[in-house]
């Protein structure tokens, strides 16, 4: 395996291998777990080239949250990622993705998706996603791009910004790695005291309690939203938002739709938590 930072040095690295085969990329901010090498233990299986960017992109982060606390550790990550049948590591600094200053960089904003639940919460977090990610396909021009489902609201803006940009990108979600307890793997994880660790599968199971209802025929989407809300804190979160939407289209869920997706994000401490979870009635 192979570490690059350099971007031309990449390109020519896949340009002399890659006629003919298939390359597949893993977008990670590094500081790896499970989760993300099962990502690229997909990209291993389905591709012939397997390239994982590590990038902490400052463009996604908010002026109060943890960018300048975020791990950086590319020496560890490489080496759980070569395990993983990696190819190359692309980790390019600042200053190569962002030439110009990451502020005043030219922005991909999916509208409408982007605005909503994490957006709402976030704002223009997911633009950075979105201008981060284009910047990365640009660079690597992969057939295949793989992501968490936990992140499903991100999994939906790009695979829609792929389709709206003719990207001949295949976007293919994982299903979420989780905890034995339930709890969704994640690197801000690390953030939960021990005594957080052990009430925050409450999530999880939060999540799954609408499922669960929704299955028995429940219709009363506001009812079990709030009904969550009042779950989480009293089990001491600080809610931002449980939903239950359409899965495709995050549009709110309606008594026709057949197939949700039930989404939360959650404060616990220092740590935001996020997770969904889908029911296909069909």
């Amino acid at each position: 395996m192979q570490i690059i930072k350099s971007i031309s040095e990449l390109r020519t690295a896949l340009q002399n291998r890659s006629h003919g085969r298939t390359v597949g990329l893993v977008p990670t901010m590094g500081n790896l777990h499970e989760g993300h090498l099962e990502l690229a233990k997909h990209c291993r299986d389905r591709c012939d080239i397997v390239v994982a960017s590590v990038f902490v992109n400052p463009k996604q982060f908010g002026e109060a949250e943890d960018f300048s606390d975020y791990p950086r550790t590319l020496e560890d990550d490489a080496d759980l990622l070569a395990a993983a049948g990696t190819d190359y590591v692309f980790a390019p600094t600042d200053d190569a993705m962002y030439p110009g200053g990451h502020a005043s960089a030219t922005n991909i904003s999916v509208t409408t998706l982007s605005s909503e639940l994490c957006g709402e919460h976030r704002p223009g977090h997911f633009d950075g996603v979105a201008t981060v990610v284009t910047k990365l396909f640009n660079i690597v021009m992969p057939d295949m791009a793989f992501f968490g489902e936990k992140d499903w609201q991100q999994l939906t803006i790009l695979s829609r910004m792929v389709a709206d940009l003719n990207m001949p990108i295949q976007v293919i979600g994982v299903p979420t790695v989780r905890a034995p307890d339930g709890l969704a793997l994640s690197s801000r994880n690390q953030y939960l005291s021990e005594e957080e660790r052990q009430q925050a599968p409450v999530l999880y199971r939060t999540l799954m309690d609408i499922v669960h209802a929704l299955q028995a025929g429940a219709t009363s989407f506001d009812r079990l939203e709030h009904t969550a809300r009042v779950a989480l804190r009293s089990a001491g979160f600080e809610v931002d938002y449980v939903s239950i939407r359409h899965a495709d289209t995050l549009a709110p869920a309606t008594e026709e739709d057949q197939h949700y997706r039930v989404l939360a994000a959650a404060h616990l401490g220092k740590a935001r938590l996020i997770d969904n979870v889908g029911l296909d009635l069909r």
